[in-house]
């Protein structure tokens, strides 16, 4: 059995559990697949045999996959916040995430496949939001709010006005 940790997130799939942990794995830096167990009986939402939960890792925060069927859905109320360093950074994670089957959102959140939502989020942007001066801080954030994807550049000549 995995350590169980004194806190972890527990995500609920349904039925791909695995497929997720797998993509965070290969995604991420400081991401893996641990234990994979399988039911031990039927289930509401599986047979035995079944992937039951995965323990993983994103980001080295530990998490637990349960694939508890289809009665919940995530949604943006949870979401991993990602701080990226530079533009290419930014544009791999956003790019992996959508790019297999996810969506885009605003402001530089997106949605993987699985419904998970991510926050792709720039240093620069949360430098500049942080800016002590009110009005370079305000210049970045109307810009950060007309983006999807958020662009570095833009990002930082809002900042300087």
């Amino acid at each position: 059995m995995e350590k169980l940790e004194k806190n972890t997130v527990c995500l609920w799939y349904d039925g791909d559990a695995e497929e997720a942990a797998r993509f965070y794995a290969e995604t991420f830096p400081d991401s893996s697949v641990g234990a994979v167990y399988r039911a031990p009986g039927d289930y509401p939402a599986g047979k035995e045999g079944d992937v039951l939960t995965v323990w993983f890792t994103v980001m080295g925060i530990p998490c637990l996959g349960l694939n508890g069927g289809p009665e919940f859905k995530h949604n943006e109320a949870f979401s991993f916040q990602v701080a990226t360093a530079d533009q290419e950074e930014r544009d791999r994670y956003w790019n992996a995430i959508v790019g297999n089957g996810g969506e885009e959102s605003m402001c530089g959140w997106c949605k993987d496949k699985w419904g998970v939502s991510w926050q792709i989020t720039p240093i620069a942007l949360t430098d500049a939001i942080a800016d002590p001066d009110p009005a370079a801080a305000k210049r970045a954030f109307e810009a950060m709010m007309t983006m999807q994807k958020i662009d570095v550049a833009t990002i930082k000549a809002a900042r300087r006005g």
